[in-house]
This record gives structure tokens, sequence and C-alpha cells, in this order.
């Protein structure tokens, strides 16, 4: 068979060129990085929050001063060492996905303060997640390799940071699919082939490395088996999806209400809003039991998994602590909290109407509550199912969270990430990063 003289060329200029080959082994190490600094924060996020928990239950009364200094020292040196790195860590990814001077956006410096600042911030129990800083730091880390090879515009842009965000899900829950689902729901405004076979490849190297290092585990792993499949199950599925969506995007249009307000306040005295929302932190976590404090992981496995009781007003609480958590200034995620609001959520409804199981309400209302906040519900009915193993529910989550996010448009259409991705753009420490 005749093959074509300029094809064979581009055969080999694919398979023999060394600078192919560069961006080629850069993007493999820069995958396999993220999937290994991605796990080791993972178990050290476990061993922050295991840490409050235990001084807690040592002496109740030393988180009343262990939690608003711990923030306000977070704070400071936030400001002072890492400015840029407080909040999620998404919102800052995709602006970066907006301006021309990336590198002022995304760095390994600011990655490195996010992760440190984050355990901190966990260990004085404020009530954040790792995902969203994991998000950050596995982007970061996969846009450096720009240094080691000379990637196209394209890849830095979307490639890279995209590849990077979707892996950093997956690692954070080891839920690849959901993973791959939000970078391209809520933080990529176009897509194509190209973009998929580069998030795609670094979510499997990634997923490898974290598989290998902290074993196949499920977030919520569980082997029960579920059922969705009566006309009481389907009520349950309409009271979760409304009321907790309601709830969900209530926390977003509060907490992008407050960033906006307090915006010109933190500027003046960032160190005194630190204090004020540490203190409505550890009442909250008072009058939970210290329930409320935290990434929320373990009480949200604990309904789902063992059926426990918890405080009628846990959602409220826990609401109001992860609302106070961002405000702050720190650094730290909403999606461990959000899930274990929307848990809490299901347990009160199954009090108030018991009309499925309280395992399936929790999952639904969860769900539920972080489509209405996140405004992501194809993620959210994918990153459920995947960390609980659980596919038989697949139907009724995905109704849930498409009620839940309709619910919650009412109160706030706008998309929460791209909202304060918005706020971070219009922050004058960055100088003003869109004229650069």
């Amino acid at each position: 068979m005749h093959v074509p003289r300029n094809r064979l060329r581009t055969i080999r200029r694919i398979l023999f060129s060394p600078r192919a080959w560069r961006v080629r082994l850069a993007f493999i190490f820069g995958a396999l990085l993220v999937g290994a600094v991605s796990s080791a924060f993972g178990i050290f996020s476990h061993f922050a929050n295991r840490l409050f928990f235990h001084l807690a239950e040592a002496n109740p009364q030393a988180p009343l001063l262990v939690t608003p200094l711990g923030l306000v020292l977070v704070v400071y040196l936030a400001r002072r060492h890492f400015p840029g790195s407080e909040g999620s860590g998404i919102n800052q990814i995709i602006a970066a996905l907006e301006v021309r001077t990336k590198h002022r956006v995304v760095s390994l410096k600011l990655a490195a303060g996010k992760l440190v600042l984050t355990l901190v911030g966990q260990v004085c129990g404020a009530s954040v997640g790792r995902e969203g800083p994991t998000v950050y730091v596995a982007s970061a880390i996969m846009y450096s390799m720009r240094r080691v090879a000379r990637f196209p515009p394209d890849y830095v842009a979307r490639g890279m940071l995209l590849a990077g965000g979707a892996a950093g899900i997956s690692a954070a829950f080891h839920t690849p699919l959901a993973g791959i689902m939000f970078a391209v729901e809520e933080m990529a405004r176009s897509f194509s082939p190209r973009l998929g076979v580069i998030i795609v490849m670094t979510v499997i190297l990634s997923a490898l490395v974290s598989m290998i290092l902290t074993g196949q585990t499920f977030y919520f792993g569980t082997e029960a088996v579920r059922n969705v499949d009566s006309l009481s199950d389907w009520f349950a599925v309409l009271l979760c999806g409304s009321v907790a969506g309601v709830a969900g995007g209530l926390f977003a249009l509060l907490l992008v209400s407050g960033s906006r307000a307090l915006g010109p306040v933190i500027h003046t005295n960032p160190l005194g809003v630190a204090f004020l929302c540490g203190a409505v932190v550890v009442l909250m976590g008072a009058l939970s039991g210290y329930e409320a404090a935290g990434s929320g992981y373990e009480v949200a496995k604990a309904l789902i998994i063992n059926d426990v009781e918890t405080d009628l007003l846990f959602p409220v609480y826990k609401f109001i602590a992860s609302l106070a958590s961002y405000l702050s200034g720190i650094p730290g995620g909403i999606f461990a909290p959000s899930l274990a609001t929307g848990a809490g959520i299901g347990v009160d409804l199954y009090h108030l109407a018991p009309v499925s199981s309280l395992d399936v309400m929790v999952l639904l209302a969860m769900v539920a509550y972080f489509a209405g906040a996140v405004k992501s519900p194809i993620t959210g009915f994918v990153i459920v199912m995947e960390m609980t193993n659980d596919q038989n529910t697949l139907l009724a989550l995905m109704a849930s969270a498409m009620i839940g996010y309709g619910a919650s448009y009412l109160i706030s259409p706008q998309p929460l990430y791209h909202s304060l991705a918005q706020l971070f753009l219009a922050n004058p420490a960055l100088d003003n990063p869109r004229q650069r």
C-alpha cells in the first residue's frame, strides 16, 4: 500500500519529534505529580480536621480562642505572603482563563500557600473543604509545565488549566467522571475534542497515582442497595429537590452578595473581618457540639452509611459556618461543606415527612443543595453517584439535581464560581490584570 510522502513526514514528526516528546513528557509528569500532591493533600486534610476535633474533645473551651484567632492568623499570612490565595480556588482558575497575564493568578507559590493555609484553617475548625484548593493546586502544577515545554497558547489556556481542574476534582473525591464533567460544565465555556483528550488523559494518569497511594476507595463508600421505585420515593425527589435547591440558591446568593458587600471592608480591615467571622464559626460549632466545624465529611458519611441522628438545626449551623468561613477571606473550598449541609437538610426532611428511606432522602437533598449552590447539576448527580458507588438511584439523583437547580435559579440565577471569579478580577490587589 502506497503512503503519500507528506503523510509519512507527518507520522515521523508525531512519533520522533524531540519537541513533541518534550511536550508529552511534561504533560505526563505534570499529571502524575497532580495525583501525588492531591493524594498527600487529602491525607493531611483528614488529619487536620481530626486534630481540631481532638482539641475540642479534650478542652471544649479551647476553640473559642483557637478558631477566631486562627482565622486572623491565616488571613494575615495570606495577605502578607500569598495575596490572591483566598477563597475556593475554582473561581481563580476560571478567572485565569479570562485574563492574559495568567501567571498573576495561577502560580506554584500561590498553590503552596493555598494548600498550607487551608490545612491551618481546618486545624482551627473552619468550615472549609480541600476540594476547591485541590483544583487550584492541580491546575497550577499543570500550568507550570509550560516552563518545561513551550506549549502552544491553547494548551496553556484551555488544555492544561482545565485538565488540572478536572484532575483536582477527581483526586479530591475519587470521582474521575465527575472531574471531567465539572471541567466541561463549570470551568469551560467552549469545548473541543482536543481539549477532551487532554482532560481525560490527565484524569486517568492522576487517578492511577491516587489509587496507588490511597487505594480504590469511595468517598462515601457503602455497599447498601437502594431503590427508588415507588410513588412516595418520587415524592421524596420532589420534596428534597425543591427545598434543598432553594437552600442552595440562598447560600449562593448570600455568598456572592456578602463577598461584594464586604469587599471594601475586607480591603481596609481584613483582620477584623476574619475575627468576627471566626467568632460566628466557633459559635455555630459550639451550638452543634462542633459537628458544624471542619469540612463536614465525617458527619455526611455517618448520615449516609450509619443512619445516625443529628441535631435538627445542624444544616442551619453548617450553612452559617460555611458562609462565615468563606467570607472571612481564608483559603478553602465549599464542596464538602455543601454536601454536609445538604445531607443535614435530608435528615430534617425525613423527620418531617418520611416518604422514603433516610439514606435516600439524604442523598437526594445532598445533590439538590449542591446543584443549587454551585449551579452544576450534571456534576452534582455524577459526583454523588460515584462517591456512593450506587447506580440504582442515578435517575432519582438526576431528577433531584435538576429540580434543585431550577428552584435555586429563581433565587440566584448567576453561576456561583463565575460570579466569584468576576469579583476576584475586580480585586484591587490584582492590579487590574485584565489590562495587562
